[in-house]
């Protein structure tokens, strides 16, 4: 591999832990604005369906008879975004990223274990240790002043719960083994046939409650950001650099996150924070790195 081709892998990893980053950033944001989950979900799901429409016009029709892609559409896009973006009301960004991506390495290990009998290595199970004691450090402050934390453990709660969902998605796309490219884009304008409809008939909006210059910001970034840049990197950094390597890298997400929800949204670094930030994000390392080949002893 060429010297080159391994900056490009490391690049576009980095520009996938970037957009993730800015993700739970700017979903925070949102959320502290007189938008409701409900409104940033479809502006999500709008824009990325705009975008992904004239690429998905010769998609087979069998494909979208597919009850799996369905499934896969329900629980990775529409139930994590729901849930996501609700959470963001009452948790701050850095609970998001400890939460959400930060949990990723211990939920897939526990959900591929239930869902797929794959059992982990002892590395692994080493490194989901500290991510354990990394989201203790965010609940204890809560329970030591649980009237000040109250509506936090909602969202935590609800943060929590949109991990699961992502993991669940992530464990069943392991085992069906779609095209990364058609996921993308069923997933988009699956999850935008489901909720659009519902949105514009029954849903409360309140798109006229802020500048125009948010809904561009929640439009253009969660509907190309994440949903379509992020994946098309991160399958990139995938295919030069491999999964363990690029999964230890994005590891880094949460550190990220939550040191830059200090100046740009104002939210506290406490010491517990720092700590379940440090913890949860060594652990997704180690969990992420491939395991040690044993040597056997004469």
């Amino acid at each position: 591999m060429t010297r080159p081709s391994l900056l490009h892998g490391y690049l576009a990893a980095l520009a996938t832990v970037v957009i993730w980053a800015g993700f739970i950033l700017i979903s925070r944001l949102g959320g502290k604005s007189a938008l409701s989950s409900w409104d940033i979900v479809a502006l999500r799901l709008g824009t990325a369906s705009l975008i992904l429409l004239p690429f998905s016009l010769k998609i087979e029709r069998h494909v979208w008879r597919d009850p799996k892609l369905w499934a896969l559409s329900l629980i990775g896009g529409l139930l994590f975004l729901v849930l996501a973006y609700a959470g963001f009301k009452f948790a701050p960004a850095a609970h998001g990223a400890i939460l959400m991506p930060g949990m990723q390495p211990f939920l897939v290990t526990l959900l591929a274990w239930l869902m797929l009998g794959a059992i982990p290595s002892r590395q692994r199970l080493w490194g989901l240790l500290p991510i354990a004691l990394g989201v203790a450090c965010v609940a204890v402050p809560q329970f030591m002043n649980a009237h000040a934390g109250a509506s936090t453990l909602l969202g935590d709660a609800l943060l929590l719960g949109a991990s699961l969902a992502w993991a669940a998605y992530s464990v069943l796309v392991k085992k069906w083994a779609y095209d990364p490219w058609l996921l993308t884009r069923v997933v988009a304008l699956g999850s935008a046939a489901v909720f659009l409809p519902v949105y514009f008939l029954a849903l409360p909006r309140h798109l006229d409650q802020v500048p125009l210059s948010m809904l561009l910001l929640q439009g253009l970034y969660q509907g190309i950001g994440p949903t379509i840049v992020a994946m098309v990197l991160f399958l990139r950094a995938v295919s030069i650099l491999g999964a363990e390597r690029t999964g230890a890298l994005v590891a880094l997400v949460p550190v990220m996150a939550g040191l830059g929800a200090v100046p740009l949204l104002d939210e506290p670094l406490t010491g517990w924070l720092v700590a379940g930030l440090v913890l949860v994000s060594g652990g997704a390392l180690l969990s992420a790195r491939p395991a040690q080949p044993t040597v056997a002893r004469a």
